[in-house]
């Protein structure tokens, strides 16, 4: 398969979700996943042994790996969790595996990935947003400041966030800005906003890279809210918040799911304060050349995008793009 070259930023499950589907289309997918990090599995694995942050690397490698008998044994086993209450304190196996890879690699987490991949035989590339070590850290609007990625993802009610910033500085990974410079299209999303996707631009280098490519940017907006971290927020605070962090590089387009959700569904988001996110007024369009409503949700549980509709509309917005640059005869001029 061959097409345009995707890159997709983000990590966990909402990357998962848009990479499962979109291996259909094309091999040619690079996957920047965020490291930062630090709760359940990977939290024991970096504070106990210094290992960097496994937890969404192995979840893009596992939606990218081969769909045929041997990639599905290997991810089903690479899925199972070891009970909490174990002496294995509830890790992955991936996550274990991935340990142990990068301990027996000259290379460490770069070498671990590539092997891992070629046993997955893994549909594109996962590349670590960086590879020094920082947690990621959020101010709030009462100027208190809640630190590690793990704490800001599950800290409930309170003030809300007022911007994330890393402990540290951390350079951007040098194979991540080249796969950005080389992208035909970025997909932003989705994910939770403050602990998936905007991390990735706190990265030294990221913004600056992402300010600068010739390549269609499109940011994918989130399904539902999250207590803590996006509560209130429509789909022109999503886009105004990535907007901000990329310091006014405007979306070339927003992803807003438009298709409703039954009362008996949302019921079971009533317990975390989760609502869905209403598209919002035309003023999306001061963050995004283009806004583009579709139905785009499968029930679950949980409500999530369905990988092949996202894939689907991802894909035509790539192709679309590139043949456009092959067959206009000068760059087609658009306002801001």
């Amino acid at each position: 398969m061959s097409g345009p070259r995707i890159v997709v930023i983000g990590g966990g499950s909402g990357s998962s979700v848009l990479l499962s589907g979109l291996k259909r289309h094309t091999s040619d997918i690079t996957a920047i996943v965020s490291m930062f990090d630090s709760g359940g599995s990977t939290g024991i694995l970096r504070e106990e042994f210094g290992y960097p942050p496994f937890g969404d690397i192995r979840q893009c490698l596992m939606a990218l790996a081969a769909n045929d008998e041997i990639g599905t044994s290997i991810r089903t086993v690479f899925d199972f969790r070891f009970s909490s209450t174990s002496s294995l304190k509830g890790h992955n196996v991936g996550n274990l595996v991935l340990a142990a890879l990068t301990t027996a690699h000259s290379r460490g987490i770069v070498g671990a990935i590539e092997e891992l991949s070629q046993m997955l035989n893994v549909a594109g590339k996962v590349v670590p947003v960086t590879l020094e070590d920082a947690h990621l850290c959020a101010e709030l609007e009462d100027g208190s400041e809640v630190v590690t990625e793990s704490a800001i993802d599950l800290r409930g009610e309170g003030s809300p966030i007022k911007r994330v910033h890393l402990d540290r500085q951390a350079a951007a990974n040098p194979d991540a800005l080249k796969a950005i410079a080389e992208a035909d299209a970025v997909v932003l999303g989705p994910g939770d906003l403050y602990t998936s996707v905007v991390p990735n631009l706190l990265a030294e280098g990221m913004s600056e890279a992402l300010r600068n490519t010739p390549a269609q940017i499109t940011y994918v907006c989130n399904v539902m809210t999250k207590l803590g971290e996006t509560s209130g927020y429509d789909a022109v605070d999503f886009a105004r918040t990535v907007y901000e962090y990329l310091d006014g590089r405007k979306l070339d387009y927003a992803v807003v799911n438009t298709q409703s959700i039954p009362g008996d569904v949302l019921a079971r988001y009533r317990a975390e304060d989760a609502t869905p996110v209403s598209p919002g007024g035309s003023r999306i369009l001061e963050y995004a050349r283009s806004v583009v409503h579709e139905p785009l949700i499968n029930l679950g549980p949980p409500v999530r995008h369905d990988p092949v509709k996202l894939a689907s509309l991802v894909w035509q917005l790539a192709v679309s793009r590139t043949r456009m640059a092959e067959y206009s005869p000068s760059p087609v001029a658009s306002g801001d």
